[in-house]
This record gives structure tokens, C-alpha cells and sequence, in this order.
């Protein structure tokens, strides 16, 4: 069996003194061995964190031990190895953040969706299947016939609806996500847009694919995960995708042979992307995480959010140096 728990879940419910839960909430986490990032904010609580069976048993009964989350359901998968370095709880103005101001799921929000009546509802000729997830995420893997966005961030999805109101010509829509918390606020926005059969999946592909049975299952590929797992198979199994350090992007054993990848700095995608400065700074990394190795030991560079911000600064700069020719 696994060694580490993960845990994913999320609440949508008034938080006035979030702040005030950070710091004990850091403490329950760090005096437990538990490691992920947690998202506080007005409007509710976001996370996925993991530890073992026993620390995160002991969390969970700290949160539901508060009236705000007496009643809060999570996701379990395992892990073989901790798939996070550090501990974060973060004080965010969204939990998740679409940058429409006044979407509340607590006043309207689509029908949910248990995941064994799912496959009934989309192979209905009359809905429109919608992956809210991002272009790389659904790359890897997404629900037959479900229309992709192509969005790099959640916060284009309000702009490709607009954009595409063409699209939906059907009367019913239906929306899924990894763990269902952007189907949340996706569709409370469809709802304010006027539509009015809005619906989507309960507990994300994450539920779906702990459910529903291999041979019965509509999901094609592997779902995109926010941690050092990069992706996760039917029956939450780990998967088979490892990350480009450079871009993110979710990359195979046969990307890697590509003359244009370099474990640790680039792959094909991001190649000539990606600044010599940046080439170099990721160089020095990788060799330092290659000697940990050689002497047995895990180097604190190994993380993928470190990836993540490197590739947003490195995208930042190129927009500032396009933007001073």
C-alpha cells in the first residue's frame, strides 16, 4: 500500500476572520507531518495537502471540528512518495480565482451531477460538454467529445464564453473539472449569463475516476494533478507523465527522447522559448539535484510549483521585453 494520503477538498462558505485561521492551521499541519498548500479567503477554504493516514486524519477532524466545515467532504488518492516539499497556507481573495467579481457559489451554482449518472447525462444529444480546465491539463486527457477552451488560465474561461456564445446552441451544458471547485464558479457564471440547464460533475474527475468502473468509464486518457504526481489513471492510481521543468507541460517517455529536451531545463515545446540565462540557472539546478542523488538524498530544488513560477517570471519578462521594442 501507499505510504502518503492525499486529500483534496474545498468549501465555499463565509470565512469574515479568515486570516485568523492561518496560523493555526499552519501549525496543525506542520505538527503533523503535513505538507500541500491550503487557500483561505472570504469566500471558503481550497487545498490538497498529504501526510500520513494518521496526520491527515487528525486535520480533517481539526477542520470539521469548525461549524464553517462540520460538514466537509475531501477526496483521497495515495502517493508513494510525499508529493509536496513544504507546507502553505496562503490568505488569497479568491479560492479559486476567475477575477469576476460578485460570482458566489453560495447563491447560485449549476446542478450537481453524481459521477455514476455522469455518463447518462453527456451522452444526451441535447448537451454541450465543457472541460474547464486548462490547455495542458486537457491535453493529456479529457471526457469523449467535451469541447476544450484552450484557456492558459482560468481566468480566460469568462472571455472564451463570451467569445463563443455560438457554441452553446444546445439547451443543456454541462462542465467538469479536476476536483469540481472551477465548476463551481463556472457555472454560477453560466447561470448569470442566462443559462438555465447548467450542470456539473460532483467531486471532479478525481471522483469519477474512483467510481466509475474502467470498462464503464467515458474519460479518455490521464487527469492532469497540481502536485509531483503530474498525472493520475483510473482508480486514482499514479500515472505515467513526468513535467518539463521549463513550460510545465506534461510530457511522456517519448517526448524526452526529442533532441530538443534536457532533463531539468527544457523540452521541445518550451526550447527556444526559454533564455540562456534561465538554460544556465536550470543547468546548475539539475546538477545539483543529480549529486543529492548520488548520495542518496532528495534535493529541495525537486518541485514542480518552483517550476511553475520560474515559467510565469520567464513569461513576464518576455511580455516586458516585447513590450519595450
Amino acid at each position: 500500500m501507499s505510504k502518503f494520503l492525499v486529500v483534496a477538498f474545498y468549501k465555499f462558505v463565509a470565512l469574515p476572520n479568515y486570516q485568523e485561521m492561518q496560523e493555526p492551521l499552519l501549525m496543525v499541519c506542520d505538527s503533523n507531518a503535513i505538507k500541500g498548500t491550503l487557500l483561505l479567503a472570504s469566500e471558503g477554504i481550497n487545498g490538497t495537502v498529504s501526510g500520513t493516514e494518521l496526520g491527515i486524519q487528525k486535520l480533517l477532524k481539526y477542520l470539521q471540528s469548525m461549524s464553517e466545515f462540520c460538514d466537509l467532504s475531501y477526496k483521497k488518492s495515495w502517493a508513494d512518495e510525499m508529493p509536496f516539499l513544504r507546507m502553505k497556507v496562503r490568505l488569497k481573495k479568491e479560492i479559486v480565482t476567475m477575477g469576476v467579481p460578485g460570482t458566489d457559489p453560495k447563491k447560485i451554482v449549476g446542478s450537481y451531477v453524481k459521477p455514476e449518472k455522469w455518463n447518462e447525462l453527456i451522452n444526451d444529444p441535447n448537451v454541450i460538454l465543457v472541460d474547464t480546465r486548462n490547455n495542458y491539463e486537457v491535453e493529456i486527457g479529457t471526457f469523449k467529445g467535451a469541447i476544450n477552451p484552450q484557456t492558459t488560465n482560468f481566468r480566460n474561461f469568462p472571455e472564451w464564453v463570451q467569445r463563443n456564445e455560438d457554441i452553446f446552441d444546445k439547451p443543456k451544458i454541462a462542465m467538469f473539472c479536476t476536483g469540481g471547485i472551477r465548476c463551481e464558479k463556472s457555472t454560477a457564471y453560466m447561470k448569470e449569463q442566462g443559462y438555465e440547464e447548467v450542470y456539473h460533475l460532483e467531486g471532479g474527475i478525481l471522483k469519477y475516476l474512483e467510481e466509475v468502473p474502467r470498462e464503464e468509464s467515458l474519460w479518455e486518457g490521464e487527469c492532469f494533478v497540481f502536485d509531483n504526481r503530474v498525472s493520475i489513471k483510473h482508480g486514482l492510481e499514479e500515472g505515467s507523465y513526468d513535467q518539463c521543468y521549463g513550460c510545465r507541460w506534461p510530457i511522456t517517455d517519448d517526448d524526452k527522447k526529442s533532441k530538443n529536451y534536457i532533463k531539468g531545463i527544457c523540452c521541445s515545446r518550451c526550447f527556444n522559448n526559454i533564455s540562456k540565462e534561465k538554460k544556465t540557472r536550470s543547468a546548475e539546478r539539475q546538477k545539483q539535484i543529480d549529486l543529492a542523488e548520488k548520495r542518496g538524498r532528495k534535493h529541495i530544488a525537486i518541485n514542480i510549483e518552483e517550476a511553475r513560477n520560474n515559467s510565469s517570471e520567464e513569461k513576464n519578462r518576455s511580455l516586458k521585453n516585447k513590450n519595450s521594442c
